[in-house]
């Protein structure tokens, strides 16, 4: 049992020593001047709002693959901001279901942004006078999952996830990306409700967490995270819905608010999905993803 908490203490390391290198200063920053380095001001994959854990880790190796489409709210014209990309996702029983590690990553994206989108970025002025369109891969994320308490023990579920953000993103020039690392921290405790005979599922869940990445001339946003979950499952059929975000000190664009809903088909061990995400403030777009997850019993469904 050693060996996979092992493996997290080093991962957690790493983590620690990007947390120093994001924290270095190259010159004393003004703190009284907003960065623009900020989810309002770039490419929805910039740093979206995190997915949510529901207070739970995963005793399958699971691999998940979408489709995403994003029309920007900019504008009053979707067409102005447009990206599509290939997403995926894949966690990793780390030889016990109390211990995840977690890696996910748009690895293709398209995108086009028309001239006042990007005047309305602050982009550089070459990129203010026409359209942009073009292709980039993004970030890669790092995650440990922890589980800390069992429903069947403790009443609740409880989760504690440290995550890390690559710079492996290229478009910063073009407001696609940060071009720089980030990580965050957050809890999630859950709880779920057998219905009617044990036929309907419900399950809801809370998490909170602290969210950095670096901004210019050495300095950081540091931001308090929040999230709400439900979810309803009957039979094949679950359906969840999530509200959640961020809010940054510099209060520029670094406060963004999204609610996501998911409609999921369970097929054994397959699970269609249709997702929707819509953002309410500094997030500005509509999402939609389509795809599919599979799952794979590599440990003993006894916990």
């Amino acid at each position: 049992m050693k060996r996979p908490f092992n493996i997290l203490l080093t991962l957690l390391l790493l983590l620690l020593t990007g947390v120093a290198v994001a924290q270095t200063d190259i010159e004393r920053p003004n703190l009284g001047v907003p960065s623009k380095i900020a989810p309002a001001y770039f490419g929805p994959n910039a740093f979206p709002v995190p997915d949510m854990l529901d207070g739970r880790t995963s005793s399958q190796l699971k691999l998940e693959l979408y489709g995403d489409c994003f029309l920007g709210t900019t504008t009053n014209n979707v067409a102005d901001d447009i990206t599509g990309d290939l997403f995926a996702k894949l966690t990793i029983p780390l030889f016990t279901p109390k211990a995840n590690l977690t890696v996910w990553m748009p690895i293709f994206e398209y995108f086009y942004t028309s001239a006042e989108v990007n005047r309305m970025r602050r982009l550089p002025e070459p990129y203010t006078k026409e359209p942009l369109q073009g292709m980039d891969s993004g970030d890669l994320y790092v995650s440990a999952d922890i589980r800390i308490l069992s429903q069947e023990r403790h009443f609740v579920d409880m989760t504690a996830r440290a995550v890390l953000k690559t710079a492996s993103a290229n478009q910063y020039a073009k407001g696609r990306c940060y071009d720089a690392p980030g990580y965050f921290f957050d809890v999630a405790v859950g709880h779920s409700f057998n219905l009617l005979g044990g036929n309907h599922h419900l399950r809801l869940a809370a998490s909170s967490g602290f969210l950095c990445w670096q901004t210019d001339n050495g300095r950081q946003n540091d931001a308090v995270m929040y999230g709400a979950m439900v979810a309803y499952r009957l039979k094949r059929l679950e359906v969840d819905a999530t509200f959640g975000g961020y809010v940054g000190w510099e209060r520029d664009g670094d406060h963004p608010m999204t609610l996501k809903a998911n409609l999921s088909y369970h097929i054994d061990n397959l699970a269609l999905r249709l997702g929707y995400q819509v953002g309410f403030n500094d997030w500005p777009y509509h999402q939609i993803r389509v795809g599919a997850t599979y799952a794979f019993d590599i440990l003993s469904k006894k916990r």
